[in-house]
């Protein structure tokens, strides 16, 4: 007689299951840190790039410029690193973005090219009406960027349309706190008048942050897009939310006792806060605009099985580089040509 539990229990192939029960989990947790890593360190490139606009001595905008200029480009390698892990893990919510907001990508695309562009033309002639031109581009592109971007996310997460007002109160914070994180690295790379300039700078941006999340939180609870008000209320989003103002507060109680560095760690982690939000707001769903949720827009267990076991090696070792280079490049910064 064959027994009961042989004739009831499946056998599964090892392409009909995942390596590990909570992979598809795993991988919504990846996607998330991406944009969470690309929000932090890009998010300091948009404030370095938003308050060049301040200056007005040519030493100063190229002292800024040479700040970000040996990190810059590797910071992209995130927001390139979350479309591919959305594309890998979820392609049904990735086609979903990218088509029901294709513009406003667009939009955002075209903002990037500006920001990285104007750096390098602007030192391809000695003229300074080319110059100011290339400068208004290059702020122009550094302001446009996390606002598309952070409207972008908004629409996401909270489900609604590209231009409602939670989607573009969304990408004004991302514009404040990116203003913040560049404030504070830019202090960290700086020194004398100009750092403590940029530190009050940096307290003025942290304080609109702030303000700004509020104002969302309030807007997000008299609206209760796709019934997100129980979740603003929860115990969770609660605890990121404190933990985001304190964290703020203490970067800038570091900031005025001269402990620059520590405040940069403390505005980037803020911005690794946001993504632990965005993160406890979205799941079990990875798009709720069309109720996808994890466990039903993930790919098949042999496609996430190799993703995994190629993707995540590749992903270990850029987190190694990042860790070299911001090692390298640790120290200030003078004044020289950008791109010397």
């Amino acid at each position: 007689m064959i027994p009961t539990t042989a004739a009831t229990t499946p056998l599964l192939l090892p392409s009909e299951s995942y390596l590990h029960p909570k992979l598809p989990e795993l991988w919504f947790g990846v996607v998330v840190f991406t944009l969470a890593m690309y929000v932090a360190l890009d998010g300091f490139d948009f404030g370095i790039g938003m308050w060049y606009a301040t200056r007005t001595e040519e030493t100063e905008r190229e002292q800024f410029l040479a700040a970000f200029g040996p990190v810059w480009d590797a910071n992209e390698v995130w927001l390139v690193a979350f479309g591919t892990t959305l594309l890998g893990a979820f392609p049904a919510a990735y086609a979903a973005l990218l088509s029901e907001h294709y513009l406003l990508s667009i939009g955002a695309v075209m903002a990037l090219l500006l920001r990285g562009v104007a750096p390098e033309l602007r030192e391809q002639r000695d003229d300074e009406e080319w110059r100011r031109a290339c400068d208004r581009l290059f702020v122009a592109g550094s302001t446009l960027s996390p606002l598309l971007l952070g409207t972008l996310v908004g629409s996401w997460v909270f489900g609604t349309g590209t231009l409602s007002l939670p989607a573009v109160l969304t990408g004004l914070a991302v514009i404040a706190l990116s203003l913040s994180t560049g404030a504070a690295y830019l202090a960290a790379k700086t020194s004398g008048a100009l750092r403590a300039e940029l530190t009050r700078y940096g307290t003025l941006a942290t304080a609109a942050y702030l303000g700004g999340v509020v104002v969302l939180l309030g807007v997000l609870l008299a609206l209760d897009p796709g019934g997100i008000a129980d979740d603003l209320v929860s115990a969770p989003v609660g605890a990121i939310v404190l933990g985001s103002v304190g964290l703020a507060l203490a970067g800038l109680g570091l900031a005025h006792r001269g402990r620059y560095h520590a405040w940069l760690w403390s505005s980037l982690g803020v911005a690794g806060l946001l993504g632990v939000l965005v993160a406890t707001l979205l799941y079990p769903e990875v798009y709720p605009a069309t109720g996808l949720t994890v466990e039903g827009a993930v790919v098949s267990p042999v496609a996430l099985n190799l993703l995994t076991v190629l993707g995540l090696p590749v992903l270990l070792l850029v987190l190694g580089y990042f860790g070299y280079l911001y090692t390298v490049f640790s120290g200030p910064v003078e004044a020289s040509g950008y791109g010397e």
